[in-house]
């Protein structure tokens, strides 16, 4: 087999680096790293200035963007493109949703090196590579469930509730406009602003709009 060039997208450049001494390493693999970019800007750039790239391992967690929305646009410009996502995040919903906007293969950085040359491998075949233990749909047909939510839940997780309507609400309470002038700015009626507005502080547990400015901001999710 000839070689793979392949970009890595991770915003901690330790685990690329890490990632890219074991492809070095191996001699097993025909993987050439060559590119690692932590945004999601970053790769667009590089993929544009480097067309003889056959291969994305990226995480959804991105600093710029949700790396979930970039898969699409990936995929947009560059149909040939193989796109593996590796990422800490197993909830079947996120797996799903990748492989529908067009990943070819899902794995964890917590699975085994072997999982994820496999699912190299799988993927340069052209066939879809979903690592062990992991699901599109809630496993036996039923919804997943912990029964002690986790204190702690970072910002790709968190944003993950909220539509895109909601995001653009809350971007806007954040200026501090009252729902009339959200209203305006998006051509909907204030009464539908009030249950965005209502929905927003549900899921993210908040009870007023002080307290949902705060979240907002300590979470950086504008």
């Amino acid at each position: 087999m000839s070689e793979i060039n392949c970009v890595l997208v991770d915003m901690h450049s330790i685990f690329s680096a890490g990632l890219e001494s074991l492809f070095q390493n191996n001699n097993d693999t025909n993987i050439q790293i060559t590119g690692k970019e932590s945004t999601a800007e970053g790769l667009l750039l590089f993929l544009h200035k480097n067309l003889n790239t056959h291969l994305v391992i990226m995480d959804l967690n991105l600093p710029d963007q949700d790396g979930i929305e970039l898969i699409p646009q990936i995929r947009r410009h560059f149909r040939s493109l193989k796109i593996m996502v590796l990422t800490a995040y197993g909830d079947y919903k996120f797996v799903g949703q990748a492989l529908k906007n067009g990943a070819d293969g899902y794995t964890l950085k917590s699975n085994d090196w072997d999982h994820l040359i496999t699912g190299i491998e799988t993927i340069l075949d052209g066939k879809t590579y979903i690592a062990p233990g992991l699901h599109i749909t809630p496993p036996n047909g039923k919804r997943l469930t912990n029964t002690k939510k986790s204190i702690y839940e970072d910002r790709f997780v968190i944003m993950q509730k909220l539509t895109k309507r909601e995001h653009e609400v809350l971007e806007l309470i954040i200026e501090a406009k009252n729902n009339k002038e959200i209203a305006k700015d998006l051509f909907i009626s204030d009464q539908t602003v009030g249950v965005h507005r209502k929905n927003i502080m549900r899921k993210l547990g908040v009870k007023n709009t002080i307290n949902l400015i705060k979240f907002a901001l300590e979470n950086h999710l504008v």
